[in-house]
């Protein structure tokens, strides 16, 4: 029984670090769509670099199979720890994924309407991942 609690933390950890993934490119993606609607509208050029901003949450989904990888190594770790670090390692990743891509809706959105800022509004979506980096670094730690 012991062993099957800490074999939840494997599916648990890739598994909501690919939702927030999924979540944070659904709300970028759908930002960026909203503004290239406007530059055409607007006989404007499309900004292509919009597509930084979707794509930027998909790398949680990696952290999260690293660390996936690490649960499924550690053959000495107790099963509860297992748990932990797969359940909120997994939802910390995954609340970076998703709110990494709000932020990258605003970038969407105040790029396509001024045509700058693209270095300022990237810095903020990478702070942003640094938390899912923290995250699975530390808690690989735990592991060992």
């Amino acid at each position: 029984m012991d062993a099957s609690i800490g074999q939840i933390a494997i599916g648990a950890v890739l598994g909501l670090s690919a939702c927030g993934s999924a979540a944070g490119a659904g709300v970028g993606g759908m930002a960026a769509i909203g503004a290239w609607k406007k530059c055409l509208v607007q006989n404007r050029p499309v900004p292509f670099l919009l597509v930084a901003f979707v794509g930027a949450p998909l790398s949680q989904t990696i952290y999260g199979m690293i660390l996936m990888n690490a649960i499924a190594a550690a053959q000495n770790t107790d099963p509860l720890i297992k748990l932990g670090v797969g359940v909120f390692g997994g939802l910390a990743i995954g609340a970076s994924a998703f709110y990494q891509g709000k932020a990258g809706a605003s970038g969407s959105d105040a790029l396509a309407e001024t045509g700058k800022g693209f270095g300022n509004y990237i810095m903020v979506v990478g702070i942003i991942e640094t938390v899912a980096l923290f995250v699975m670094v530390f808690l690989l730690g735990m592991l060992k």
